[in-house]
C-alpha cells in the first residue's frame, strides 16, 4: 500500500524517482558494427582495420587518413547528456589528436580528444554551445599510452566533467544550450584534421548526466 502511494504521488506530479528515470534515444555504436555497416549514412575514409581487442572486435585507426562518419547527430536537442568511449591510444607522436566529433565542425559541437607526449597522453573534453566554449585540460593528469581505457564526458545545463576510468578528472561550470545539427566523425576531426592513432572498441550516447557507476562495464 504505502508503495503505491508512493507511486501515485510521483505520478500526480508527473515526476519519477531520478535513479528510475527512462533512457530513451540513447545511441550505442560498436565501432566493428559501424565499420561493416553497408547504409547510406555510414562513410569510411582511408583502411581502418577490425582488429581483436579484450572486449571483442574494435576497430583500429592508422593516424594518416583513418576515419568514419556518420550522417547523424545523436546529442540533438539534448539538454544534458553522457558520451562514453573505451578506447586505446597508440604509442604516436602525433600531439593532437580528435578521436570523436559531434555537431558542426566549427559552431556549436562537442569532441573527445587526447594530446600524447612521451609515452603519455592526457584527456581533452571539449564542448562549444552558442557563446560558451571550453576545454577540460590538465596536462598534469597523464596515462601512458598502448592501453585500454574508459572516458566519459558528462554535461549538464550549468557544469561539465570529464572521467578516465571512472575517475573524476575536471569539473567546471559550463552554461549549456541544447545543439541542435551537424553529424559525427571518429577518427579525425570533421574537417579531417588531428587524426587518431589507435584503437575504438565503443562509443555510447545517453541522454543524461550518468553517475560513474552507470558507466559502461570496462
Amino acid at each position: 500500500m504505502h508503495l503505491f502511494l508512493l507511486f501515485f504521488s510521483f505520478m500526480a506530479f508527473g515526476q519519477i524517482p531520478d535513479n528510475k528515470m527512462p533512457i530513451s534515444h540513447q545511441t550505442e555504436w560498436l565501432l566493428s558494427d559501424l565499420l561493416q555497416d553497408k547504409t547510406d549514412g555510414v562513410h569510411i575514409k582511408g583502411k581502418p582495420q577490425l582488429v581483436s581487442s579484450p572486449y571483442g572486435e574494435a576497430v583500429s585507426f592508422n593516424g594518416d587518413g583513418d576515419a568514419i562518419f556518420v550522417d547523424k547527430m545523436p546529442l540533438e536537442s539534448m539538454e544534458e547528456f553522457t558520451v562514453e568511449m573505451i578506447f586505446a591510444p597508440d604509442k604516436s607522436t602525433i600531439f593532437e589528436q580528435r578521436v570523436l566529433h559531434i555537431g558542426e565542425i566549427s559552431k556549436d559541437r562537442i569532441l573527445l580528444e587526447i594530446r600524447a607526449k612521451n609515452e603519455n597522453w592526457y584527456f581533452d573534453g571539449y564542448v562549444t554551445s552558442g557563446k560558451n566554449k571550453k576545454a577540460l585540460i590538465d596536462e598534469k593528469l597523464i596515462h601512458p599510452l598502448g592501453k585500454w581505457y574508459h572516458v566519459a564526458l558528462v554535461v549538464g545545463k550549468s557544469a561539465m566533467s570529464t572521467f578516465v576510468n571512472g575517475e573524476l578528472e575536471l569539473t567546471e561550470p559550463f552554461d549549456f544550450k541544447p545543439l541542435e545539427s551537424g553529424q559525427c566523425s571518429i577518427g579525425v576531426r570533421q574537417n579531417e584534421v588531428s587524426w587518431f592513432a589507435g584503437e575504438i572498441y565503443k562509443i555510447r550516447i545517453t541522454p543524461k548526466q550518468l553517475n560513474r557507476e552507470d558507466f559502461l562495464a570496462f
